[in-house]
């Protein structure tokens, strides 16, 4: 598409246009006045000095076709998406159709099911070798984790929460009734990450045969911890919020998660593509992964083509293909065929609404006090919010969701260690 056309949709999408009879008045893209364009169909004018010296279609011109042709067309059902990338990317929102029957009847039975899928996921985690002790036994890591996920996807405080628990029991969800405030402590352990970790990932396994294009990006979730410093400049004492940085990868027609990394807070986001295409490649047929510019490395291209896919990354404005390799063969992909490169690097808009979702339904933030806590009940979040997912698809695209018996190898559940 011509510069100059690709200009003139930029201005039909973010600026005003006003037609009086023939004439039409267009903001100039720089914001000193407007343009009276007169839209012939054999020989169009228009005042600006572009025009008046080429004499040529220029992009106020375009503008105007633009807004003809999209008006023509608007019948109020239909909302198309186009990406332009000029100085600064402009994206139209796209409106999905909802199959209301299917969200109605998954939503109808979803608690229960949450229980149901909950307690199948939590039959493939192994127990640890205990040795006999006398007094109580404690809990297995199955009824904790199973108490962890749940209180989670409940939203409920540790003391409301007792009585799921003992409706989880009651049905046979649990060996053993748990009471609501020793979740606290099954939270605080950090031997439950590694396995939580895995979990998520094992989640969306029974989405494998769907799911083949993917989105990576990270986001933040707040807590009610706050750290503060003397300011010695300002002589004052000033305080943030600490949060916890989750790193996933999810696929773009479902929003299932299917990796995850919580590391610092102040952690890069490129070094995390790499380990998150490598824990969904070990479970998926990866065809494409896309990502924002924050990603743009020779390494990450040279990963999803290594697992059999193309990446679609953004590229950075100052980016040339002098890195060589796939990088270099996007690069002259994204410069020749812009519009169909940006159709695939949007599938990434995805990612950002698995984050709206589980945030929307869990929440932004964290109750918990410590750090392994705070990480521990992010990742409940992830696996609730993959177990809504599965009984969403269970009912729109009838996918049973069955959990396969965890490997040895790489995606198989680690043991957790006695104590």
């Amino acid at each position: 598409m011509d510069v100059r056309a690709e200009r003139g949709k930029h201005i039909a999408e973010t600026g005003k246009l006003k037609r009086m009879g023939r004439e039409w008045f267009v903001p100039s893209s720089s914001g000193d006045g407007r343009y009276i364009v007169r839209p012939d169909p054999d020989l169009p004018t228009c005042t600006c000095p572009d025009f008046e010296l080429r004499g040529m279609k220029c992009k106020h011109i375009f503008a105007v076709e633009y807004t003809v042709e999209r008006e023509r067309h608007a019948d109020g059902t239909t909302t198309v998406t186009e990406t332009l990338t000029v100085s600064a990317t402009v994206q139209k929102k796209t409106t999905y159709p909802q199959q209301w029957r299917a969200y109605n009847a998954a939503q109808s039975v979803e608690k229960d099911r949450v229980q149901e899928l909950l307690c199948d996921l939590c039959r493939g985690v192994p127990e640890p070798d205990r040795k006999p002790t006398r007094g109580q036994k404690p809990h297995t890591v199955r009824d904790s984790v199973f108490a962890m996920v749940y209180k989670v996807y409940s939203t409920f405080s540790s003391r409301r929460f007792s009585s799921d628990l003992r409706e989880a029991h009651a049905r046979g969800h649990l060996s053993r009734p748990v009471p609501g405030l020793k979740t606290v402590q099954f939270f605080e352990n950090p031997a439950f990450t590694p396995l939580l970790k895995q979990l998520v990932h094992r989640s969306s396994l029974p989405l494998r045969a769907v799911e083949t294009d993917f989105a990576i990006d990270s986001s933040g979730f707040g807590s009610n911890r706050f750290e503060r410093w003397f300011d010695q400049k300002y002589g004052v004492t000033r305080q943030k919020c600490v949060w916890v940085k989750c790193h996933i990868a999810c696929g773009v027609k479902t929003n299932v998660v299917t990796a995850v990394r919580i590391l610092d807070k102040d952690a890069g986001d490129s070094p995390q593509f790499v380990p998150l295409l490598a824990e969904t490649a070990g479970g998926f047929s990866v065809s494409e992964m896309s990502a924002d510019k924050a990603y743009g490395s020779l390494e990450n291209f040279e990963a999803v083509a290594g697992c059999g896919g193309q990446g679609y990354i953004a590229f950075k404005a100052n980016a040339t293909g002098a890195a060589g390799g796939h990088f270099e063969k996007a690069f002259h992909y994204f410069s020749f065929k812009r519009e169909e490169y940006v159709r695939h690097y949007h599938k990434r808009s995805n990612v950002e609404s698995t984050f709206s979702m589980i945030k929307r339904k869990f929440g932004d933030s964290v109750r918990s006090k410590t750090d392994a806590a705070m990480v521990n009940e992010v990742l409940c979040k992830l696996v609730a919010h993959n177990l809504c997912v599965l009984i969403q698809e269970e009912h729109e695209l009838g996918i049973e969701p069955v959990f396969r018996p965890a490997d040895p190898g790489q995606a198989g559940l680690i043991r957790i260690a006695d104590g």
